[in-house]
């Protein structure tokens, strides 16, 4: 079986609010190294055989993602 994964995350120029909760939040643990977050959502495919790319962008672009305020990635994942 192969895995496609599908990363989708706000565009940049989106502002991310779960992102800047989380940000804010990291100083109360005594982390003050990290500058921002951005939250997103990973999705995985499993395929019969071998990975369709095609149909996975297909599935991302028309049902996964919002393409007016999200981009997305793909990438096969080794089945291991």
């Amino acid at each position: 079986m192969a895995r496609v994964v599908v990363d989708v995350m706000l565009k940049p120029e989106i502002l991310d609010p779960q992102g800047q909760a989380v940000a804010n939040a990291l100083p109360r643990l005594g982390v003050s190294e990290v500058s921002s977050v951005r939250i997103g959502k990973r999705i995985e495919l499993e395929f019969d055989g071998e990975p369709d790319l095609d149909r996975a962008r297909e599935i991302a672009d028309k049902l996964l993602a919002n393409p007016v305020i999200e981009s997305f990635t793909l990438r096969v994942e080794d089945p291991s």
